[in-house]
C-alpha cells in the first residue's frame, strides 16, 4: 500500500540521518574525503573541520564545489557566532565530525509524514502541510 512504502521510505530516510550526529569519519584516502563531505553537505546541523594545520572551524557547510583533485575541490562554510563565510579546500582537512544536532533528524520529519496521512485519510484535497520553523 501506499502508505506502507510511504512509512518504510520515512523511517530509512531517518534513519540514515540520525546515525551522522557525533560520527567523526577517518579521512584516509580521496574517496573517504570526497564521501564525508557529500554526507556533512547534506547534513543540517553543525559540523566542525579540523586541517591540517590543526586549526579548527566548526560551523555550517552551506555549499561544496568537486574539482579534479582535492586541492581543486573546496568546502563553503559558515562559522559559528560569526558572518563571514570561509573556504577550505579538501586538501586542508584532516578531519571532520558531526558536531552540531542535526535539525533535520529525527522526529519533525515523521510527524509531518503522519500529519501528510492523517490528513490524506481524512479525504482532504490539496493538503499544505507548513514545515516548522527552525530555530
Amino acid at each position: 500500500s501506499a502508505q506502507a512504502s510511504a512509512d518504510e521510505m520515512e523511517i530509512a530516510a531517518g534513519r540514515t540521518r540520525e546515525q551522522l550526529e557525533g560520527w567523526v569519519p577517518e579521512l584516509a584516502g580521496e574517496d573517504e574525503v570526497r564521501e564525508a563531505l557529500e554526507k556533512a553537505f547534506d547534513y543540517r546541523g553543525d559540523i566542525t573541520v579540523t586541517r591540517k594545520d590543526g586549526t579548527q572551524v566548526q560551523g555550517y557547510l552551506f555549499d561544496r564545489r568537486t574539482g579534479a583533485t582535492l586541492a581543486e575541490s573546496y568546502v563553503r562554510i559558515i562559522p559559528i557566532n560569526e558572518k563571514t563565510k570561509l573556504s577550505i579546500a579538501y586538501s586542508e582537512i584532516a578531519a571532520l565530525a558531526f558536531t552540531g544536532r542535526d535539525n533535520a533528524a529525527g522526529k519533525t520529519f515523521e510527524a509531518w509524514v503522519k500529519k501528510y496521512w492523517e490528513k490524506k485519510a481524512a479525504g482532504e484535497k490539496n493538503i499544505q502541510i507548513e514545515p516548522e520553523r527552525l530555530c
